[in-house]
């Protein structure tokens, strides 16, 4: 590198120390996290968002800034999490498209591209507020600028840069009085800070902050403090509850019917919730929002595509757990306990309604006790449980006779009918209805898993040798092969029919990701059916299959 020239090279340096640092300082940044609403820790979040752009740029062969930058903007708004991963993966949206077509980075060229970035960020902002990493992030994009005026050393400017960020980050407290009140500095404006020390160590070769590295950043509280500063907020004071993420996968179909407007959009949920963050390009909508109903939220963003990595979290239960209270609640009036294992089926559970999912599944029973704890803790007037296994529905059953409340068992001994019991749920339907409704659920879904043999064997006629992978129909094994995808074909084959309209396969934690062998098989030979594909983690089986 030489004076006004950042190769590409030491700039995909400059992003993936900024990672590592942000990564090194989650925990202690997570310590500031007490406003607007404990949705989730920020520097958790920011260090998910930024591993999956570090992830991208390692994984980039070019030595271009342009496309280093770009592989970095698509990376972290594939693994965005929480308001301030969104800002952040928005920061660097804006950054990267300013720097299209560049092979390298002058001073000039970078204070531009960080101003893109903050206009770039504020516009994905239905209600931006001041004191946050927004701030931090203009403050130091307005000193970068003019500075570019009379210095042509990247270095220079951007030591410039990061003594902005900081001072604007100590401001922030003047801005917000809830972080003055708390005696703190933003969380996502710290991250920020965080990101550019590791961007200007990376340009100078210089060792990252020392009191950094240790936790022991300026104006960072410690624990203790973080257990007191939760109780500046009360749970009730929580608006809306539910802190929702997803993607929208956009499918030009939808798009034909209902062609997006992002602005008619974001106006459209602003009246649904608030922290609201909406970021879209040509492939795929990102939205952030706490409300009290995300169901209709992600329902109404349905008619654009097919949702993707979706993720909700209670809010208040999180606040209470945080302050280490849990406050006297007014009973539901239904609430869903199922089981499952696998982050990824969680999650899906979760997005489809369920209000507890008990880790647990075909190696991990869940006991009496597990699940009578569970129906407790859902303080509903009207409990549903999934068991989702044909080994759990007992235990389930005798947890039912326990509780103080009303209890259904729905008789679900698969995940596939796990999730097509939910989609029967109706929250306005009486208690026996639902029950009705959602055993009545388990015929219209038919289940197949794929899972690795542990030992040779023969078994309802087929021949099975230990390492192969065996296909599994409604509990019977109907086929084995040498590999998972293979399996899977051959699973398939036999469950679908030509009245099937929808196939869902859940990938397991030892599965090959999604890729084309899977569509191009399904569209050769089931081209009326719809796929979804989806990341479940779950250990044991490879795959598990849904046909309706």
């Amino acid at each position: 590198m030489s004076v006004g020239n950042v190769d590409g090279k030491t700039f995909a340096g400059m992003l993936l120390t900024g990672a590592h640092h942000l990564a090194d300082n989650a925990k202690t940044i997570d310590a500031l996290n007490v406003f607007p609403v404990p949705d989730g820790d920020t520097g958790t979040n920011m260090n998910l968002t930024i591993t999956s752009g570090a992830k991208a740029v390692q994984e980039s062969d070019s030595d271009e800034v342009g496309v280093l930058a770009a592989a970095f903007a698509k990376g972290l708004l594939m693994g965005a999490r929480g308001n301030s991963g969104v800002i952040l993966s928005q920061l660097f949206r804006g950054f990267a498209k300013a720097l299209e077509g560049n092979k390298d980075l002058t001073a000039g060229k970078l204070a531009n591209a960080l101003d893109a970035g903050v206009k770039t960020a504020y516009k994905a902002v239905m209600k931006p507020v001041e004191g946050t990493i927004l701030t931090v992030a203009k403050d130091a994009a307005a000193t970068a600028v003019e500075k570019s005026k009379t210095e042509a050393d990247p270095v220079a400017l951007f030591r410039s840069v990061v003594e902005a960020a900081r001072k604007s980050l100590s401001r922030t407290p003047d801005l917000l009085p809830v972080l003055k009140e708390v005696g703190v500095v933003d969380s996502g404006g710290q991250g920020l800070v965080t990101v550019y020390e590791g961007f200007l160590a990376a340009l100078t070769g210089e060792e990252l902050p020392a009191e950094v590295q240790h936790g022991k950043m300026e104006n960072l509280v410690n624990a203790e403090h973080h257990k007191q500063a939760q109780d500046f907020l009360d749970t009730t004071d929580i608006t809306y509850g539910y802190c929702t993420e997803f993607m929208v996968k956009f499918e030009a179909d939808k798009l034909k019917e209902n062609p997006f407007d992002e602005q008619a959009y974001r106006e459209n949920l602003n009246g649904r919730g608030d922290s609201l963050l909406v970021v879209a390009d040509e492939d795929v909508m990102k939205v952030h929002i706490h409300t009290e109903y995300p169901g209709e939220v992600m329902t109404y963003s349905q008619r654009y595509g097919s949702l993707i990595n979706m993720k909700i979290e209670n809010m208040r239960e999180q606040h209470a757990a945080i302050v280490g209270k849990k406050e006297k609640q007014e009973r539901n009036q239904h609430a869903i306990v199922t089981v499952a294992m696998g982050d990824g089926v969680k999650a899906l559970f979760e997005s489809l309604g369920a209000n507890i999912v008990i880790s647990g599944g075909q190696t991990m029973n869940p006991s009496t006790q597990d699940i009578a704890d569970a129906i407790k803790a859902a303080n509903a007037e009207s409990v549903y449980i999934l068991p989702n296994n044909k080994n759990i529905i007992m235990a389930a059953e005798q947890a039912a006779s326990m509780a103080e409340v009303q209890a259904f068992v729905v008789p679900t001994k698969t995940i596939p009918q796990g999730m097509r019991s939910l989609l029967a749920f109706e929250a306005s339907q009486p208690a026996d209805a639902n029950e009705e409704a959602m055993t009545e659920a388990l015929t219209q879904v038919k289940s197949g898993q794929v899972t690795h043999a542990v030992r040779d064997t023969t078994i309802e006629g087929v021949t099975i040798k230990e390492g192969q992978y065996i296909a599994i129909l409604e509990g019977k094994i109907i086929s084995a092969a040498s590999d998972a995808e293979a399996a899977l074909e051959l699973l398939l084959e036999k469950m679908v029919s030509d009245e099937d309209e929808l196939i869902t396969v859940i990938l397991g934690e030892d599965a090959t990701k999604a890729d084309d062998r899977l569509e191009d098989f399904v569209e050769a030979k089931f081209s009326e059916a719809e796929l979804e594909v989806h990341e479940g983690n779950q250990p044991v089986y490879t795959y598990l299959v849904a046909v309706e």
